[in-house]
């Protein structure tokens, strides 16, 4: 799963498919496969490290899609991965970024973050002339455009909710929370009920709360262009929307709702998702692919319920985005190019999305999603959402976000906390 930055976003494809980068390196481009010579196109991503017997549907539709684009270019794309074995070692976000200044690989899985900051460092080239991206949904190009170059393309579009269980409401007589005071109410409840932590967390999906509530009215108020723009020259402080989240997470810290102490070392699902299967903790917080994969939460022994994020304007899911980019100076560039126009076309998405019932990209391809996925579905057809990553306010959200909530977690006040929101917002504006 998701052991780079922030999102877990890039857990998404779970390229659980090779040892870790740099120990089957190549140094030639050639490789000789039943007697033909085929170029070889190095693709750079985070490993699984969930359990390799369980059925893994996100793995193998990435694969029946790169199969797609080894038979039709006559190339070969060999996998170069990493995770990170616990949250001292170097995330996945530091190692990818770092692979892509040194021009180490063609092919990178990027969270929202890192294509920010690779994008505006001028590493990652511009996709906007394939055939794929005339299909894109708007969200994903308003995601992805920086400095006028589309610098990264998703195989799925990841949405975040809050996973509930829906038989531990019923049991209590609880409704599925619409506002956070109805969630507070809820955990209210369950920890008046013996349950120990209503909400499980980690360190990395905190922040999806925060975006939630801060960004509602921003992207469904009506006037989303005129709010970015204000703060992008600092006519609006960005702290003034980051309050309101912060105060919500810590007063579920401070009533023992969230367990601040361990969610800072959890890994996502690894940590709190034993404890939510074993129907032992009601609620916690995962992207949409995690519903439909036995590795997380595919199989449960209870009624799952997908919904969004409780804000004052209902129920809303965040959608941040992770995305393939190819390196400027690639050795291999045009070839990486081509694999992504064959793996992103809407034949192949279309594959990748039967098989992993996920929410395409591509406006041209359509996702029918489980049952429990259907309220998170029908808000965001409602048009009714929050973007996690969104290329072009000029403080990055994703990563600073979730880091400013880590330093939430480990004990800073929400004013500390807002005064680093004013700082990013200040330097940016300098």
């Amino acid at each position: 799963m998701k052991k780079g930055m922030y999102l877990a976003a890039a857990a998404v494809l779970l390229l659980g498919l090779a040892a870790c980068g740099g120990k089957n390196s190549h140094n030639v481009n050639l490789v000789e496969q039943e007697g033909k010579e085929k170029k070889i196109i190095n693709l750079f991503g985070p490993m699984e490290k969930s359990n390799p017997d369980a059925d893994n549907v996100a793995r193998t539709a990435h694969e029946l899609t790169v199969l797609m684009a080894e038979e039709q270019l006559g190339v070969y794309v060999e996998y170069r991965t990493y995770t990170a074995e616990d949250y001292q070692d170097k995330t996945y976000d530091e190692v990818v970024a770092d692979r892509a200044r040194n021009n180490m690989d063609d092919l990178y899985l990027l969270n929202p973050d890192v294509t920010q900051m690779l994008g505006e460092e001028g590493r990652l080239a511009d996709l906007s002339g394939l055939e794929c991206a005339k299909h894109l949904r708007e969200v994903v190009k308003t995601a992805n455009t920086i400095n006028g170059k589309l610098v990264a393309i998703p195989q799925e579009v990841v949405a975040y909710g809050l996973f509930v269980n829906q038989d531990m409401f019923d049991q209590y007589q609880l409704k599925l929370p619409n506002t956070p005071e109805e969630l507070l109410e809820c955990c209210r409840v369950f920890k008046e009920n013996g349950i120990e932590t209503p909400i499980g967390a980690n360190r990395w999906w905190l922040e999806c709360f925060v975006l939630a509530i801060g960004y509602a009215d921003l992207y469904n108020g009506g006037d989303t262009d005129a709010q970015i723009e204000a703060l992008n020259n600092g006519e609006t402080k960005l702290s003034d929307y980051m309050r309101p989240g912060f105060t919500f997470l810590k007063e579920l810290m401070d009533l023992g709702y969230i367990d601040a102490k361990k969610a800072c070392t959890y890994e996502a699902i690894e940590g709190e998702g034993p404890d939510f299967l074993a129907q032992k903790t009601p609620i916690v917080m995962a992207y949409w692919g995690a519903a439909n994969t036995e590795t997380a939460y595919g199989a449960p022994d209870f009624h799952m319920q997908v919904i969004g994020f409780p804000t004052e304007l209902g129920q809303i899911p965040v959608m941040p985005m992770t995305g393939f980019g190819v390196g400027m100076e690639a050795e291999h560039k045009e070839d990486a190019m081509a694999v992504l126009e064959v793996i992103l076309s809407d034949e192949a998405l279309q594959v990748y999305t039967d098989h992993n019932r996920v929410i395409s990209p591509s406006k041209n391809v359509e996702v029918a999603c489980i049952d429990a996925l259907k309220p998170l579905n029908d808000r965001i057809n409602e048009g009714v959402f929050v973007l996690g990553a969104n290329a072009n306010m000029k403080v990055e959200q994703w990563g600073n976000t979730c880091l400013i909530v880590r330093d939430l977690l480990n004990g800073a006040s929400v004013e500390e906390c807002m005064e680093k929101f004013d700082k990013l917002q200040e330097e940016a504006l300098q």
